[in-house]
């Protein structure tokens, strides 16, 4: 597959974009945000329905349990802030309030990952894909792009249950065209290899495309799935394509406890156990730098992951 790294578009900006074009045609959805509309770009939605956006200020707790009434009422919530404070800060009421009664409550949580960038550690979620995985009736979904995003709103806001979308900073190059179909129930396989599996999701799959053309030239045809729902995974896809390569590199800008590299292993152990290799963060806080340079810090970008996996492809 082709792809134009220097074309980039907004993740966040295509949930701000589908969120304002579902508005005009279902009026039961509303949108909250925690005083961050600018940056998770729920502003698009505030400034085309401002009768039908709430800012609740910087209280995350009130964020969440004034969706879970809304949503009590009929509406359709989508309820944003940075992912750190979504799924940290409002845990409790993620669990006891949504998750417990399947309330239909959409969480969208902006700038995930150590591509935050220059705010640091402290606005860096690398645990909030763990943190959502491990409710019960929550769906995990975190968009590789600006098309596989708009669709995923779309799917949430049609979808009746608890849903967390994880929403990226950083622009990023288009992967899906207008002819992409999102199916919530099925992994992706955009390279076939028969050498290695590799499995990532999110605003760094572009690395890794890029990643598996570098070690095509090296001699390593690697298979390419991009996982976008982490939760329910789609673990038939995935052994399909283990039993071929009988190898496995998961790659997440998460850590790598808890996310996708823990479900995969998970899976593997119980259906077919196989070495797997888990590049992410490894178990440690971010910092402040700018998105490129963290991805080269923390080997998440496309030569430090070809590196990576040309070392330990055979161990």
């Amino acid at each position: 597959m082709h792809i134009d790294y220097d074309t980039k578009k907004s993740i966040r900006g295509a949930f701000g974009e589908e969120l304002a074009e579902l508005g005009s045609k279902n009026k039961e959805i509303v949108a909250l945000d925690a005083d961050l509309s600018g940056s998770t770009k729920s502003s698009t939605f505030a400034k085309a329905y401002p009768e039908r956006f709430f800012n609740v200020g910087i209280a995350e707790q009130d964020l969440i349990t004034t969706a879970l009434g809304l949503s009590l009422t009929g509406k359709i919530p989508f309820a944003s802030t940075f992912a750190v404070f979504a799924t940290g800060r409002a845990y409790d009421q993620i669990r006891n309030s949504i998750c417990y009664q399947k309330a239909n409550v959409k969480i969208v949580g902006a700038h995930g990952g150590i591509t935050v960038g220059e705010d640091g550690a402290s606005h860096q979620a690398l645990e909030d894909i763990a943190l959502m995985r491990e409710l019960p009736n929550m769906t995990v979904i975190a968009p590789a792009d600006y098309e596989q995003m708009r669709q995923a709103v779309r799917f949430a806001a049609e979808y009746n249950g608890p849903v967390y979308i994880r929403s990226s900073r950083v622009d990023v190059p288009c992967i899906y065209g207008n002819d992409y179909k999102f199916n919530p129930k099925k992994a992706e396989i955009l390279i076939e290899g028969n050498d290695i599996t590799i499995l990532s999701y999110g605003d760094i799959f572009a690395e890794v495309i890029k990643a598996a053309e570098i070690l095509k030239d090296k001699g390593i045809n690697a298979e390419v799935i991009n996982v976008p729902v982490v939760k329910p995974l789609d673990t038939e896809t995935i052994i399909k394509s283990v039993k071929k390569t009988k190898r496995v590199f998961t790659v997440e800008n998460h850590s790598i406890i808890g996310g996708l590299g823990s479900a995969v292993c998970e899976t593997l152990a119980e259906e077919m156990p196989t070495k797997v290799t888990r590049i992410g963060i490894n178990d440690t806080f971010g910092q402040s730098g700018t998105p490129k340079e963290l991805l080269k810090f923390y080997g998440l970008d496309a030569d430090s992951i070809a590196s990576r996996i040309l070392k330990e492809k055979d161990i």
